[in-house]
């Protein structure tokens, strides 16, 4: 398992690289116009995983995203809390929703965000179906694309 401390270094050296100008995934980073996500943690599928093991690891996840969230705001501040309900929502409409929004919002309920530096940093919990692991997860972008 990752540290606090790695996880914040990693979030600094996505926050310190140049957006890409297309699309692109290497590794656990993907990236774009505007915008790298990147998974800190991935936990384990649960394919025939029963609940208490689903309820433990998710309780894992959640206090790791705390912990990270209480480092973040000693250092910037105290976070907005970006529901990604409406996003979801618009998406699941048609309507047009900007990356990486479009990609997290059918995964992740909500992100802690803090303005940076002209940019923002979002972090959060995630998990695309009940059977696929949890994600811990830092999504950083232009300041214009939220």
């Amino acid at each position: 398992m990752t540290s606090t401390a790695d996880h914040v270094a990693s979030i600094d050296r996505l926050r310190a690289r140049d957006f890409p100008g297309q699309r692109t995934v290497h590794g656990r980073v993907a990236g774009g116009p505007g915008f790298h996500v990147a998974d800190l943690r991935v936990s384990e599928d649960f394919w025939d995983a029963d609940l208490t093991r689903v309820e433990e690891v998710l309780e894992e996840f959640e206090a790791e995203l705390s912990a990270l969230v209480q480092v973040l705001t000693l250092r910037w501040g105290a976070p907005e809390v970006l529901d990604l309900t409406d996003a979801l929502e618009r998406s699941a409409m048609g309507e047009p929703v900007p990356p990486p929004l479009d990609t997290l919002c059918g995964y992740v309920p909500e992100l802690h965000i803090w303005r940076v530096d002209g940019r923002w940093v979002g972090l959060g919990v995630g998990q695309g179906d009940r059977e696929l692991p949890f994600q811990l997860l830092v999504a950083i972008g232009a300041e214009d694309t939220i």
